[in-house]
């Protein structure tokens, strides 16, 4: 007859790991939560410095949250705020800053207490999104499907590459479908997009109908270069940083610059 397994009991060591993971496990948790709370707080801030109908998003970045609110410098903050209008003909601006290292006690950020709190540099940007560019296109004639990359082709890319390039300027493509003359027909176009006191100028230089050269149809090629050189004005970048640099991404041109050593309370 055989006779039942013994039940081991955990050794004190095993017993010792459990606790200390544990410990770790609260630890953890309750470094995220206190970063939650920091993160509300700014949110709040934000949302009425950007006057923004809702909370932006915010992350402090950096684990542990912790040290960082123990020194009272917190590396990295990124805020981002989608869906934000300017004016009548911008309405799904998305707006960024990246906070390095804000200077502030933590007792201060969890009671929303931001006076004397300073920031050693802010990157502020504004992107603006196909669909808004969309809309500026139809005031002069409608387009759909308006795509933004950017313009990869060699002969966009100077040979040999300048040291250092211009960041004011960027080679774009857009494309789409639009009706010229009773005619829908579908389009590309190349150019250029370039930061003018703040206001963003798309110049358009060539177009090609189905990937063929317009030759030929100048009325054509006419209206969607007029309907595509427009200047953009994206308003102002987050904390009154002056724009300084222009690109393009897939779908976006984006608008930012740098501002060193200011207060959290200015812009």
């Amino acid at each position: 007859m055989t006779s039942a397994p013994t039940t081991r009991r955990p050794t004190r060591g095993r017993k010792l790991i459990i606790a200390g993971l544990v410990v770790v496990g609260l630890l953890v948790a309750a470094d995220f939560a206190l970063a939650a709370v920091g993160e509300y707080q700014v949110a709040q801030k934000m949302r009425d410095k950007f006057r923004l109908s809702d909370d932006p998003q915010v992350r402090i970045n950096g684990f542990p949250f912790i040290t960082q609110a123990m020194s009272g410098d917190y590396r990295d903050i990124q805020i981002t705020a989608t869906g934000v209008p300017v004016r009548d003909s911008l309405r799904d601006l998305e707006i960024q800053a990246n906070l390095r290292h804000t200077r502030i006690g933590l007792s201060d950020l969890l009671a929303g207490n931001t006076r004397d709190a300073r920031i050693d540099q802010v990157t502020g940007s504004v992107k603006i999104k196909a669909n808004d560019l969309n809309r500026l296109v139809n005031q002069v004639t409608p387009f759909s499907d308006m795509r933004v990359e950017p313009d990869t082709r060699p002969a966009a890319t100077p040979t040999p590459a300048p040291v250092q390039p211009d960041p004011t300027k960027a080679a774009v493509k857009l494309s789409g479908t639009t009706t010229v003359a009773s005619r829908e027909i579908k389009i590309t176009a190349y150019g250029t997009v370039a930061l003018v006191g703040g206001q963003v100028a798309v110049a358009v230089t060539d177009v090609e109908l189905d990937e063929q050269p317009l030759t030929g149809l100048l009325e054509v090629l006419g209206v969607v270069k007029q309907a595509l050189s427009v200047t953009i004005d994206p308003g102002a970048l987050p904390f009154t940083v002056t724009p300084t640099a222009v690109r393009v991404e897939s779908g976006a041109l984006t608008v930012e610059g740098t501002i060193n050593d200011i207060p959290l309370e200015q812009g």
